[in-house]
């Protein structure tokens, strides 16, 4: 997410890279990734009403999956013992391949 905000333009093009999508066939490049990066903005995404209703897990309502939308938050629900085991997890699952997980402290 934080990488998302940084720099989205970078970060759709490589989504789409990955995905190994044709979708620009006949189309400007720039305004499907405009579309998309519209489309997948914070408050759209938490204003969807697939977004507020129902549950995630049976205990989790929907309507608390997003929070603020601030790039760090996370931290902020995570005692430091959590940080370093989420560090450890995220840089073993990674390894390898070009994308990185930025733990701000």
């Amino acid at each position: 997410y934080e990488d998302l905000k940084e720099d989205t333009v970078f970060h759709v093009k490589r989504i789409v890279e990955f995905l190994d999508s044709l979708i620009t066939q006949g189309r400007d490049s720039n305004e499907v990734i405009e579309n998309i990066i519209n489309l997948c903005k914070f408050e759209k995404m938490k204003d969807l009403e697939v977004n507020k209703s129902g549950y995630i897990d049976n205990i989790t309502k929907k309507k608390n999956f997003f929070r603020k939308g601030k790039v760090g938050d996370w931290i902020n629900y995570f005692s430091p013992s959590m940080i370093e085991k989420l560090s450890k997890i995220i840089e073993e699952k990674l390894s390898g391949s070009g994308l990185s997980f930025k733990v701000h402290s």
